[in-house]
């Protein structure tokens, strides 16, 4: 079945609290969607954010994002007046986060929410609670830990509580009690408000395309409580960590710095964390993308302590013994494989046998006299084609990254004129793809230039902020993406 849909990711909606959220911006977005003949809405990770703001670097890779708890839906329930929240500056540009001072303001806001609280606890809570206790548990009392010691990584934590010595654990958690029923309460909200905004969006013929990263965050509640899945020394520190090797865009490589897994471990007790991640990451979305999948093939390993990535060496993953087994227990999995940077033979192999889509991004695509697979004459049904992923450029970008010889060859093969604006002419080139899925980005189908772009990799400060302003989801905005659609044959309703 051909389809198409739009890459937004939650924290870039319209809202009057500095971030998008899952309130009614979020439920105009897919009546966007839907009135203009697309099947997906894809988003990044919805877990929370730790230092730089990045959705692939998380506290938990279970948990959900609390900025994204909408203020008017609490109060909406009488967690909160109008008056708590409604005067607060959470940032002085409408179309950029201030991550630092939303963090400030929304902690004192969910202070008087928790109060509120526990004067009327639903008895869902209590439900959800038990129901989430296999990973909610160990995250709340995470967080409440990590307060209590300021903020610093679990690394430097106490030993005794770093390595979980029980009866230790036992006094934070009574110590601790009423910091971790807080950091429930804004999981419940969050899942709450999740599950409706997810069920509108199915019932209006949109499925959510989710995205999991392959690795966690070393300061994690992940790592901290499930350390024989890490490959770690004595002191729960990382003997390696994850990167990418040297290459013509980065000569000293990317230094990512996530623990590895040990695949032995995992293999033993048949892969039983990994079920439950890929189970969880299921149920929240329709359709999954693997980011990094050629790490399941084969992963770089770089000593811990390395400033750079130069020294890293290559081990083998766990191939398709690790799908095999998810899928004996999960069944088939509507996955989406990223597959993109240097891919060897084997790896290749692996996509095939795995028999999930790959990503093909246009933006990769031209470069004068190489044939490459990006190119839409090089397509095949199966496979996803993205005018570019949130670590591109925007269209209008990354035209002004091109030389004129570069530009002039886009321009022929795309058979651009002047009549239309340069960025739809190069989404109709992905729409118009074989490829049985086509994704493009709200920033391209509104004609932003690079001040929007979402993420430029190895670089710190300024990235995950851009958001969209609310005449932005004007049902005119989306006239164009709709008519592309049904000339391409990508509407399915």
């Amino acid at each position: 079945m051909r389809a198409s849909g739009v890459l937004m990711h939650i924290s870039s909606l319209p809202s009057d609290f500095g971030i998008g959220t899952l309130g009614k911006y979020a439920y105009e977005f897919v009546d966007r969607l839907k009135e203009s003949s697309q099947t997906y809405w894809q988003i990044l990770p919805l877990c929370p954010t730790s230092f730089g703001a990045s959705p692939y670097q998380s506290f938990s890779t279970f948990a959900g994002n609390p900025f994204f708890i909408d203020l008017d839906i609490l109060c909406e329930q009488g967690y909160l007046a109008k008056e708590d929240y409604q005067n607060i500056n959470w940032s002085d540009s409408d179309t950029m986060v201030d991550y630092e001072r939303l963090e400030e303001k929304r902690n004192e806001v969910f202070g008087l929410v928790y109060k509120n609280f526990l004067k009327r606890v639903p008895s869902a809570f209590y439900a959800f609670c038990e129901k989430k206790a296999w990973w909610l548990d160990d995250f709340a009392l995470f967080m409440a830990i990590k307060d209590s010691f300021g903020g610093i990584s679990f690394e430097k934590w106490d030993s005794d509580i770093k390595k979980r010595q029980k009866s230790v654990l036992e006094q934070y958690k009574q110590k601790l009690k009423n910091e971790v029923i807080y950091y429930k309460m804004l999981q419940f909200f969050f899942f709450e408000q999740w599950g409706k905004l997810k069920k509108y969006a199915n019932e209006n013929g949109i499925k959510i395309i989710g995205d999991l990263p392959i690795y966690v965050a070393l300061d994690s509640a992940d790592v901290w409580s499930n350390p024989k899945q890490f490959y770690l020394d004595k002191n729960f520190s990382p003997v390696e960590v994850a990167g990418c090797p040297p290459d013509g865009f980065s000569p000293t490589g990317q230094l990512w710095g996530n623990p590895l897994y040990n695949w032995k471990n995992m293999k033993l007790d048949g892969y039983s964390w990994w079920l439950n991640r890929m189970r969880e990451s299921l149920e929240m979305c329709d359709v999954v993308r693997i980011d990094h999948f050629r790490g399941f093939d084969s992963y770089y390993c770089i000593p811990a302590g390395d400033k750079t990535a130069e020294n890293g060496k290559w081990r083998k993953g766990p191939g398709m013994d690790f799908f095999n087994t998810l899928q004996q227990t999960l069944g088939e999995m509507p996955l989406i494989a990223e597959d993109l940077g240097f891919l060897t033979d084997s790896v290749i192999k692996l996509l095939k046998d795995s028999g999930y889509p790959g990503m093909k991004v246009l933006q990769f695509a031209f470069n004068p006299g190489d044939d490459n697979v990006y190119l839409p004459h090089n397509h095949i049904k199966n496979c996803v084609v993205y005018t570019g992923t949130h670590d591109n450029n925007t269209i209008n970008g990354w035209v002004k990254e091109q030389n004129d010889y570069n530009l002039s060859y886009v321009k022929s093969y795309i058979n651009y004129n002047e009549n239309k604006p340069f960025h739809w002419a190069f989404m109709g080139a992905a729409l118009a793809s074989v490829a049985d899925t086509a994704i493009v980005t709200m920033q391209d189908i509104l004609g932003l230039d690079e001040q929007a772009r979402m993420n430029t990799p190895s670089t710190l400060g300024g990235n995950w902020a851009w958001r969209a302003k609310k005449e932005d989801l004007k049902e005119e905005n989306f006239r164009i993406l709709k008519e592309y659609t049904h000339l391409y044959y990508r509407n399915s309703k």
